[in-house]
């Protein structure tokens, strides 16, 4: 008998699970298009952007605006978020006392295991009577935002937080020998090593937030129009599946799953985009 090689099954063994995660990629993405495929076969591709209105029972189609409001919700939250989430474990990395430190981060971390429908439930009854006073009805692109960068947050400052704790040390005490700031070295030196973590962890999160459904449902106010500011309705891809599926039929039911196809799509050029546009793609 020949002595178990262990380096040989543990790779076995991720090859296994990496193959996995492709066939179950390929099997969601193979189920969509199925289901999409008598919708496509049945009207042209354009109408989706071109009819006047989404009233899939009349034989009206147009997603166009759902998409639009996918986008702008997820590249709102991103733009608030992500600066805050690499500040705050910037902060808890470097600037902020162990006696701060230790309960920022046990807080972050239960505020990143809080079900999305909780910071919906909170968003209805707190951000969105706020905004209503500023400017009716108060659920809005803006609305949604602000509750959807409160759950993707708490992640950035996790994810950041560890990306920052991988810097080695020796390149912190060289650019402290040199005299440099504390500034200057998070700046030159922790920033541009950390820089592929953090840009990982803003891909990540961008996934999430365009994928949020029940939170964004409860404070967008679902109206499925192209909004002409942040503080009107809108509707996204997300929501308008969780609204209607469950009487969807026939075409109805074959458009949305189109719209899921279409959300996996948007989400695959925002992934090309960011490898694109990546630290790690650059150094190559």
């Amino acid at each position: 008998m020949f002595p178990l090689n262990k380096d040989k099954i543990l790779l076995i063994v991720l090859r296994i699970m990496a193959g996995i995660s492709v066939l179950s990629l390929l099997f969601i993405l193979f189920y969509l298009v199925k289901e999409a495929l008598p919708i496509l076969q049945s009207i042209s591709s354009h109408r989706f952007f071109t009819d006047e209105s989404w009233h899939p029972t009349s034989g009206s189609y147009l997603l166009l605006p759902m998409i639009i409001g996918s986008i702008l919700i997820m590249l709102g939250a991103m733009i608030v978020s992500a600066p805050l989430g690499i500040l705050t474990a910037i902060l808890s990395q470097f600037y902020a006392p162990p006696w701060f430190t230790k309960p920022l981060n046990r807080t972050v971390e239960i505020l990143s295991g809080i079900p999305s429908v909780i910071y919906g439930f909170l968003g209805i009854v707190t951000i969105v009577p706020l905004l209503a006073e500023f400017q009716a009805p108060g659920t809005s692109v803006l609305a949604g935002v602000i509750v959807l960068s409160f759950i993707v947050l708490p992640n950035i400052v996790l994810i950041s937080n560890n990306a920052l704790s991988q810097i080695e040390q020796v390149h912190i005490h060289n650019a402290m020998s040199l005299g440099l700031s504390r500034y200057a070295i998070i700046r030159h030196v922790i920033l541009p090593q950390a820089k592929p973590g953090l840009f990982t962890g803003i891909v990540l999160q961008s996934g999430r937030a365009i994928g949020e459904t029940l939170a964004v449902l409860m404070v967008c106010g679902n109206v499925v129009q192209i909004p002409g500011s942040i503080f009107e309705p809108v509707r996204t891809l997300t929501s308008n599946i969780a609204l209607e599926m469950a009487y969807a039929m026939n075409d109805h039911r074959s458009a949305l799953f189109l719209s899921g196809l279409m959300l996996m799509v948007v989400v695959l050029v925002v992934i090309l985009i960011a490898e694109k546009f990546s630290p790690q793609a650059n150094i190559q």
